[in-house]
């Protein structure tokens, strides 16, 4: 018995598309990494104040993560079989490579850890929410979803109870489990696999997909700001772990446990506006991406290059930034990273395919995974 091979990337007018790749989905992720950058070293506001386009900055704070992991749940749902999951025995061969991705991207992670930038890495967190993910790889979309929302509603108490914990660790514990909290981010990965399932090619899928995520995500911040606005002192507050003043009441306290809407404080509202964002950004690209023909190809192909090779270009920003004398902290700083990651992207694209690190990581699932 022979298997058909897949169809090989063609080049379309100097463009490098591959068959049946959502060019949208590798915009979104560009711009997640790019939004990364920007909190990581684009010196940008504490807070947003829509009457000051001078802090409008302050919205990569938290949601591009957020968007970062909407997009690895969007991942697993194209890998293991989109809107059609495989039955066994197949689907254990997917659970399995899946399983040895995650630890390699965990062992990245940790490489990356070892580099000691002053960069909170998102990669063993997101290696763990992979594994985390392998049993409900079959389960309906709207089931999905409910664990998604059981995983919101427990978050900020989670949150609450594991940071005691941390009292007195040092940085590489603070990395592993506080600042970007397990369930809370397993909440936006179960999304994100809902939405693969759900399905990004339809027009329908797409527009409805974005009306849900803009409506969860406005819905979310009106009733925070309304119940639970964010206190003038939130440079106390660790990203991560719900926050209130010293001398706050019971229910302003309560209220900003569950309800508040500053970035990273693992709120309900924060779960669901972020993530609602986030949908809502995935669904918007793949819309106006996505069978538009050549010309919108070329248009997206810088981006769509840069969100090809994610894990390349997450690492290798922070390679540089730890072989840098100083560290950069500014606009430019960011405008120099964001050239370079998208000049970096097209070139190794167009002449050598698949990111390095993607294709390690690959090649070690295929070879740990391949049948005897």
């Amino acid at each position: 018995m022979t298997t058909a091979r897949p169809a090989p990337p063609t080049a379309t007018r100097g463009v490098l598309v591959a068959p049946g790749r959502l060019q949208g989905v590798d915009v979104a992720r560009a711009l997640a990494l790019l939004g990364m950058m920007a909190a990581h070293i684009g010196g940008i506001a504490d807070e947003v104040d829509w009457s000051d386009p001078g802090t409008w900055s302050a919205v990569a704070h938290g949601r591009p993560s957020t968007l970062f992991a909407v997009l690895a749940g969007v991942s697993v749902g194209l890998t293991s079989g989109r809107t059609s999951p495989p039955g066994p025995p197949a689907i254990g061969l997917v659970r399995a490579r899946l399983a040895v991705r995650a630890i390699v991207v965990v062992a990245i992670g940790l490489a990356l850890m070892a580099l000691e930038t002053p960069i909170y890495v998102i990669l063993p967190t997101y290696g763990a929410l992979f594994l985390l993910v392998l049993p409900v790889l079959r389960v309906r979309p709207v089931w999905l979803v409910l664990l998604a929302v059981v995983c919101a509603v427990v978050s900020p108490l989670v949150a609450i109870a594991v940071a005691p914990l941390y009292a007195g660790a040092g940085t590489w514990e603070v990395q592993l489990g506080l600042v970007y909290p397990v369930v809370t981010f397993l909440a936006y990965v179960l999304v994100g696999l809902a939405v693969a399932r759900v399905g990004l090619e339809g027009r329908r899928a797409q527009v409805a997909l974005l009306a849900s995520g803009t409506v969860a995500a406005a819905a979310a911040y009106a009733v925070g700001n309304a119940l639970a606005p964010v206190p003038a002192s939130t440079g106390l507050a660790f990203p991560g772990v719900p926050y209130a003043p010293d001398g706050s009441s019971p229910s302003a306290a309560l209220a900003q446990l569950f309800l508040s809407p500053r970035d990273h404080s693992s709120s309900i509202v924060d779960v669901v506006g972020t993530a609602g964002i986030a949908v809502a950004v995935v669904a918007l690209c793949t819309l106006l991406v996505d069978g538009r023909g050549r010309t919108v190809a070329r248009i997206a192909y810088p981006l769509a290059a840069v969100g090809s090779m994610p894990l390349t270009v997450y690492a290798g920003h922070i390679v540089v930034i730890a072989c840098l004398p100083g560290y950069p902290d500014s606009g430019a700083a960011w405008a120099w990273f964001a050239i370079g990651s998208v000049l970096f992207a097209m070139s190794w694209r167009a002449f050598l395919g698949r990111g390095p690190l993607e294709r390690l990581v690959a090649w070690v699932a295929d070879v740990v995974t391949a049948p005897r």
